[in-house]
């Protein structure tokens, strides 16, 4: 299947349009909310160790939560799992410019927040399987990711820099608030195939332990856990460096920031279109191992240099291996398990 017929075989999906309108719609808003958190904790801080604050606080609930996620959206409707989630982060967004002085208060924001998403994450993972073909996942994939980093880190992160820089924090964040409140909407109308009646139901805790059980025994499962964790890891340590690295070894301004996310964009949005034009088969390993190498090497450059523009174009390479990587991981993890197995099924993006 080429490329571009398989573009349009899953676009000719009317509720895959409304989930991608949904996601590309919150992940435009987050490209401010992360351009102005990351800012806002450097300069309250004033070190590196506060912004990894932040990515601790976002990575925590993931790994915490990730069990009983999938359950959850097993028992429940995936759509209303989402929209309740959408709307928690749409009010905790525009909590964040009340509490922008307390950098505990924004911690503990930013945990909540990844709490939701740690939710909403799996029960979007669950959807698309039923919303397209399996052969038809890899483009579906890369039909969210690109829209969503096209525009939200390639355009709209430099522009979060300069709203950051001329206007200040809270119209940053209050947009991010307006992108949930907007993915709800879209998705409150989003209909699934309706599921098989379960006539027994195990507890909640039971149900966690079993799906931990089978990824414990399923080597593909275990494998993607394992490399996963540790890419959070090596996401979560690139993004908190990331920001002091531009504003104090490159010495560039928030506009530098943006413009960094936005280097990282321009790759992100090349690896989809790479893969699809390569593979179109989920049930392929290797492809989700491959993208690590390129951020490895960029995380080498950035380590070693301090010329702005050879560090900023490494970061294309550390997007291609981010993207590439997000999109096999997803479309592998959807083929391989059922709903309720499927928390955390995303992977940190920077």
């Amino acid at each position: 299947m080429s490329r571009s017929e398989g573009f349009r075989q899953v676009f000719s999906r009317p509720h895959f349009r409304r989930l991608w309108v949904a996601r590309t719609a919150s992940a435009w808003g987050d490209a401010f909310a992360t351009v102005a958190l990351s800012l806002l904790v450097l300069e309250r801080t004033g070190s590196g160790l506060g912004v990894a604050g932040v990515v601790a606080a976002e990575i925590v609930p993931v790994l915490a939560l990730g069990p009983f996620a999938g359950v959850l959206v097993d028992r429940l409707s995936p759509v209303r799992v989402m929209v309740a989630a959408d709307l928690a982060r749409m009010l905790l967004a525009a909590l964040l410019p009340l509490i922008s002085g307390s950098v505990p208060g924004i911690y503990g924001v930013a945990f909540a927040m990844s709490a939701a998403s740690a939710f909403f994450n799996p029960a979007a993972g669950a959807v698309l399987p039923a919303q397209v073909e399996e052969k038809e996942l890899i483009a579906a994939n890369s039909g969210i990711w690109t829209a969503a980093v096209v525009v939200s880190q390639i355009v709209l992160a430099p522009a979060a820099g300069a709203v950051v820089t001329v206007v200040g924090y809270g119209p940053a964040f209050w947009i991010n608030a307006a992108s949930f409140a907007a993915s709800a909407a879209v998705l409150v109308r989003l209909r699934l195939p309706r599921p098989a009646d379960r006539t027994a139901r195990a507890g909640w805790w039971h149900e966690a332990r079993e799906g931990v059980r089978v990824l414990a025994g399923h080597r593909v499962l275990r494998a993607l856990a394992a490399g996963q964790g540790l890419a959070a890891l090596s996401a979560g340590a690139t993004s908190a460096l990331l920001v002091v690295l531009v504003r104090e070894r490159l010495q560039l301004g928030p506009s530098g920031y943006g413009i960094a996310l936005a280097c990282i964009g321009m790759g992100a949005a090349a690896g989809p279109l790479l893969l699809t034009r390569l593979v179109s088969d989920p049930r392929r390993p290797a492809w989700v191992v491959g993208p690590y190498l390129p951020r490895a090497a960029v995380d080498a450059v950035l380590a070693a240099v301090r010329v702005p523009a050879v560090a900023l174009g490494s970061l294309v390479g550390y997007g291609v291996g981010t993207s590439t990587g997000a999109v096999t991981f997803n479309s592998l993890l959807q083929a391989e398990t059922r709903p309720r197995y499927v928390g955390g099924s995303s992977p940190p993006s920077t």
